[in-house]
């Protein structure tokens, strides 16, 4: 415990002077990050990746629902560096969901009792998809949709989702579960089947849709009724309105995410900080950097850039992770936090406080793919395809 206390204490005391970090090449911070999510791995005695390392003892065990969806970034890393561990890592990590799946196809979150999760379920659910789409392992599929055919059950009678779900309300941000279902689409053959699973991704999207300001961001998207959402949120909302128009190819859903894009782009700084906290007004409600949300966005300016080549995307998608990269340590010799990134900038930010979570290098790593493949094919990774 008291190395652990020792080495947050420093971070404190270095984000405290906000001395500028000189950031590396876009190579060595991405294999920093990823090194950092292997190692993320490693810890415990199963094959799902630890929650994050934190002041709160160290590494944490393995939390199911993004480990659900890390598979689909090894998956990737493994279509661009073939001769690396990583398929095996995805692999492993989707065996290890199946063996902690419920008996009615749902997953839990331990922290918070036996019961299915909405959310988590569909961050699992990309995972098992793309497993069965890279091994053709029929556990994987069986698995698949038995969580999506959980998914459809609890909806309401509008196909919404509003229990089983934080403080049993519905949250905008389950259009990214929306997205898993149509993905469970795209490898089933049962046309009932396929009918069910874009009746409920439409109604839960079309929810959204109601839910949208004018301004371009949403009622209903924070965790808690009252707060001003994260932007991690934010963007979970955005990416599964893009993500699902273009496989549903409806133009309202992609019109709605690149409103809020452009809403967010708005309160994004020259350096690359974005504020951790919008208000449905539009309004920035925090001083911190969620470092996740950055990630994010990043994300889903490189995708509206690559569909209007616009590079006013292009550009906000460099800068905020250059921000990022500037809040990552990759000279640092403590194995626990070397390429991690922090839940927020500075560390004591509201958004995970005093720790290095897993998802935010996640969607690092995602979001440089995309960046790099913009560099010359010999200075790349080459082309990704479509991270979860």
């Amino acid at each position: 415990m008291l190395p652990t206390l020792f080495t947050f204490s420093k971070l404190i005391w270095n984000d405290c002077l906000n001395k500028p970090k000189k950031n590396g090449s876009l190579q060595q911070h991405m294999d920093a990050a990823q090194e950092w999510l292997k190692r993320a791995q490693d810890q415990g005695n199963d094959d799902g990746v630890s929650y994050g390392y934190s002041i709160k003892g160290g590494w944490l065990d393995s939390y199911r629902e993004t480990s659900g969806y890390i598979a689909t970034t090894f998956f990737n890393l493994a279509e661009q560096q073939p001769d690396s561990d990583y398929f095996e890592r995805a692999v492993r990590i989707c065996r290890w969901l199946l063996s902690v799946q419920n008996a009615d196809g749902s997953f839990a979150n331990p922290r918070y009792g036996s019961d299915g999760i909405v959310f988590d379920t569909g961050q699992d659910l990309f995972g098992l998809v793309r497993a069965f789409e890279k091994t053709a392992d029929p556990a994987f599929k069986e698995g698949a949709a038995r969580a999506a055919a959980w998914l459809i059950r609890v909806a309401d009678e509008s196909g919404i989702w509003s229990r089983f779900e934080h403080l049993n309300t519905a949250h905008v941000y389950n259009s990214r579960t929306a997205w898993a279902l149509l993905r469970m689409r795209q490898i089933t053959s049962d046309e009932n089947f396929k009918t069910d699973l874009e009746k409920i991704a439409r109604a839960n999207l079309d929810w959204a849709l109601a839910e949208q300001q004018a301004n371009g961001f949403f009622n209903h998207c924070a965790f808690s009724l009252g707060k001003a959402p994260f932007t991690h949120t934010i963007a979970y909302t955005a990416r599964g309105l893009l993500e699902s128009g273009q496989l549903l190819q409806d133009q309202r859903y992609i019109t709605a995410a690149r409103r809020c894009a452009n809403a967010a782009l708005q309160l994004l700084k020259k350096n690359g900080f974005l504020t951790g906290q919008i208000t449905v007004s539009g309004d920035a409600a925090a001083h911190y950097c969620c470092l996740t949300g950055n990630c994010q966005f990043a994300i889903i300016w490189a995708k509206l850039f690559q569909q209007t080549g616009d590079t006013t995307y292009q550009q906000a998608a460099i800068a905020a992770l250059d921000y990022v990269m500037g809040c990552q340590d990759i000279t640092t010799d403590n194995r626990h936090i070397h390429g991690a990134i922090k839940g927020s900038q500075p560390i004591w930010g509201r958004y995970s406080p005093l720790s290095f979570p897993n998802w935010p290098s996640k969607f690092f790593v995602d979001a440089m793919l995309l960046r790099m493949s913009w560099l010359p094919k010999e200075s790349s990774l080459s082309r990704s395809g479509n991270p979860e």
